[in-house]
Order: C-alpha cells, then sequence, then structure tokens
C-alpha cells in the first residue's frame, strides 16, 4: 500500500547485499515504516511493513557497510553524498548570529540577483524536510525585476475582479459561515490591503512585492503537506541571507490566487501548477538599507510540562 504523492503512487524497492551487510542494525532502527528486519543476523526486508518503503532514504545513508540501495519514488544510490565534516558545520553562535542579523527587507539596489545565487539558493531549499518523500513542494522562480513586475501587475488585475467578495456587504454576509476571527481578517486586513496594493499600482507604485530584483513562491500539490512549502521558504530565505542578499516573507499573494476562476487563469498564466493549502513567497534582492540594531522577539508562549 504505497503512499500517493503527484510524482508517483508506487513504492521504492530495498535491495540488500548479503555478502556485504554487517547485520549491524542500524537500517532496522531507523525505518519507521518497520520494513526491515534482522534474520540470520543480516538485515532484510520485511514482510509487514507498514506501507510499503517511501524512499526516505535513512536505511540507505545509515549503513556503514554501503550494502543497501533503493530504487524508486525519484530516488537511487547516486542521490547519495559524503557528508561534510562536523567542523565545517555552521556552529550554534554563527547560526544564531545569522538569524538575528536577519530583517525583512523590502528596498533592493536596483542591481540583480545572478542565476548562480539563485540556484545556490535553491540548492540549499531543496534540503528542507518534508511530510513525506518524494517531496511535493513546486517553486516558480520569477529571476528578474521585470518578471516579478509582469506577475505583480497580473495580480493586481486578478485582485480587481475580485474585490466585491472583500466588500463589507459580502463580508458580512458571510460571517455566521467565516466565524468572528475570518470576518475580523477579512475587514481589517485583508480588504484595506488589497485596495492598497491595487491603488498602489495603478500610480505606478508597487507595494506588493516592491519591486524586487527576484522572488520565489513555494506552493504545494494535492497531496502535499502543508508545511512542506513553508519549511522550503524558510530554508531559501536563510541561504539568501547568508549570500548577502536581503529578504522578506509576503504571505498575503498565496492565499489570494487559491479560489476561482479568476485565481485559476492567473496560476495558469504564470506556470503554476497546483492550488495549494499553503504557500510563501520570498522576495529578494541586495538591500538598499542596513541595520545596526535588531530587535528582540518573543513568542506568545512557552509552555513546559
Amino acid at each position: 500500500m504505497a503512499i500517493p504523492t503527484s510524482r508517483t503512487r508506487e513504492a521504492a524497492t530495498i535491495t540488500i547485499d548479503t555478502e556485504v551487510c554487517r547485520g549491524c542494525g542500524q537500517c532496522v532502527e531507523v525505518c519507521k515504516d518497520f520494513g526491515l528486519i534482522l534474520k540470520n543476523g543480516k538485515a532484510c526486508a520485511s514482510e509487514a511493513p507498514l506501507f510499503g518503503c517511501i524512499a526516505c532514504g535513512h536505511c540507505m545513508a545509515v549503513c556503514p557497510a554501503g550494502a543497501i540501495k533503493i530504487m524508486g519514488r525519484t530516488l537511487s544510490p547516486g542521490d547519495l553524498f559524503e557528508l561534510p565534516d562536523t567542523p565545517s558545520s555552521a556552529s550554534w553562535e554563527s547560526l544564531v548570529s545569522l538569524l538575528k542579523q536577519r530583517r525583512s527587507i523590502r528596498e533592493f539596489q536596483d542591481f540583480p540577483v545572478e542565476k548562480q545565487v539563485i540556484e545556490k539558493v535553491l540548492e540549499a531549499a531543496v534540503t528542507a524536510p518534508m511530510g513525506l518523500p518524494p517531496s511535493d513542494v513546486n517553486v516558480l522562480v520569477l529571476g528578474s525585476r521585470a518578471s516579478v513586475r509582469k506577475f505583480t501587475e497580473d495580480f493586481c488585475a486578478h485582485l480587481e475582479k475580485i474585490e466585491w467578495f472583500f466588500s463589507g456587504f459580502t463580508i458580512a454576509l458571510m460571517r455566521p459561515l467565516l466565524g468572528r476571527t475570518n470576518t475580523d481578517l477579512l475587514r481589517d486586513f485583508a480588504r484595506p490591503l488589497i485596495e492598497k496594493y491595487t491603488d498602489g499600482m495603478k500610480k505606478g507604485v508597487n507595494l506588493v512585492t516592491y519591486d524586487a530584483p527576484a522572488a520565489l513562491y513555494f506552493y504545494g500539490s494535492p497531496y502535499c503537506d502543508p508545511a512542506d512549502p513553508v519549511v522550503a521558504a524558510t530554508y531559501a530565505m536563510l541561504a539568501a541571507e547568508s549570500l548577502g542578499l536581503g529578504t522578506c516573507m509576503l504571505g498575503a499573494i498565496h492565499p489570494l490566487i487559491q479560489s476561482g476562476r479568476s485565481a485559476e487563469k492567473f496560476r495558469r498564466a504564470h506556470g503554476i501548477k497546483y492550488k495549494s493549502r499553503e504557500g510563501l513567497f520570498v522576495i529578494m534582492g541586495y538591500p538598499k538599507v542596513s541595520y545596526s540594531r535588531g530587535i528582540r522577539r518573543t513568542f506568545a508562549s512557552v509552555t513546559t510540562n
């Protein structure tokens, strides 16, 4: 019973070279599908896996003898690589320093983000953990200021077509279905924001994506874990920061291009393959401003049991 995704509907195949296997049992320990067992001192496939191999690759990566091969669900032995030595990994101090220096940047130099820099950002983002392999995260790359601007102009034209939904009358009518919280958000956040977006664009001012030199849109498929695009976007943001770029996450675009005929037409025009429960834009570019001070943040609550 393989778990389906948009990319595959079959379980992967596990092959074990028993001549090489040392019987250490590490593969059995890391396989949470219960797909492997030790038998006569050697690893072998279980007859009662939970779902069938999902190709997480844990067993293949942990095996010290290289006795295990996984084929299928977009994975193969050729996807293995040697991990860097621990000294080359980021320390807690360097990681926290990067996190503390990050600010949401909306002011960019008039300078393009090089293609190879975007490729490095994607190389880092693709390592993000996922709910189920293979990743069902899709990425739309807007690699120039012109493409970001065109996307935004089309987005604002789409907003003008659906503005009626955010009228005071419609929001009041929908309140019994939406509940108080959603009603308040539509009335006090979404409606004024859409008005600001569309009015600004009519005046030639981009208040949506700020004419950023580049943008990445992370979204899922119908099978995707809702958290996956958000996690991948976060990795991309931090990777971009490490490369000297300023970034800003934009959460307002995604929900406004999910429902209705106009949204479907917009997605199709821009090569967005699916509606997605969650999605995030990350705009990026070389920052025009620099900050000399950080801002201390807090959680709403931290409960320790």
